[in-house]
């Protein structure tokens, strides 16, 4: 005879918890889903800060790399050399804008020192030639009376020859060929207390075409 059926041995499912593991993970679906909406939602912008990417929003690239490092200490370097240039440019601007200009009296040492004919050593530093002739001691102021050209002492041909335009001047500066309207002028000369020869260019003597002649004036040469 069967006995009586023991009810606890065999307990009826509960029907309540029969579907928590389909929920539980429907559930965990639903969350990654979610997050990964969250997360990946439209194109992150260049440059995202980190608290947007601690919030879900990817970002692109180092916010601190190697090039953002160059890039900024040479955009640094711009602003400084443009303010630097600018300053100066600036503190220019209140400078006195001098002119510095050669002086026009010195001494070219003793008449003894120079024997007949054209002397050219003090051509580029005071732009002059010592010219001796056997009756006087005169100094020419080298420049061409056409343009104010320079010109050059030749002395196989014994005359100045202008590389402008051509102009011609005899040993002792008389024009006699090309443009030049009259002679080269001479400067101011005179012997200086201690001996030596003190010219001055500020004064010059000058010989007009058509007008009288100012190189027998004193001052004009130093006899002998």
């Amino acid at each position: 005879m069967a006995g009586p059926v023991n009810e606890q041995a065999n307990p009826s499912p509960n029907p309540s918890a029969a579907p928590s593991a389909p929920r539980a993970a429907d559930a965990a679906k639903a969350d990654g889903a979610k997050t990964e909406a969250t997360k990946y939602v439209g194109t992150p912008a260049v440059g995202t800060s980190k608290a947007a990417a601690a919030g879900g929003i990817s970002s692109s690239g180092p916010s601190n790399s190697d090039i953002d490092r160059r890039r900024r200490r040479l955009t640094w370097v711009g602003v400084t050399a443009f303010l630097m240039a600018w300053f100066i440019a600036f503190f220019r601007f209140f400078l006195p804008r001098t002119l510095f200009e050669p002086n026009t009296v010195f001494k070219i040492g003793y008449p003894s020192e120079f024997a007949l004919g054209v002397d050219t050593k003090f051509q580029q530093k005071y732009r002059i030639w010592v010219d001796r002739t056997p009756d006087r001691l005169f100094v020419i102021y080298a420049r061409c009376t056409h343009l104010g050209c320079t010109p050059d002492w030749k002395p196989s041909e014994n005359k100045f020859k202008c590389p402008c335009h051509g102009s011609g001047y005899d040993s002792e500066g008389i024009n006699f060929e090309g443009p030049a309207p009259r002679p080269m002028d001479r400067a101011y000369i005179t012997l200086a207390p201690d001996g030596q020869i003190l010219v001055d260019t500020s004064k010059l003597y000058s010989w007009p075409k058509g007008q009288p002649n100012h190189f027998n004036d004193p001052g004009a040469f130093l006899p002998g």
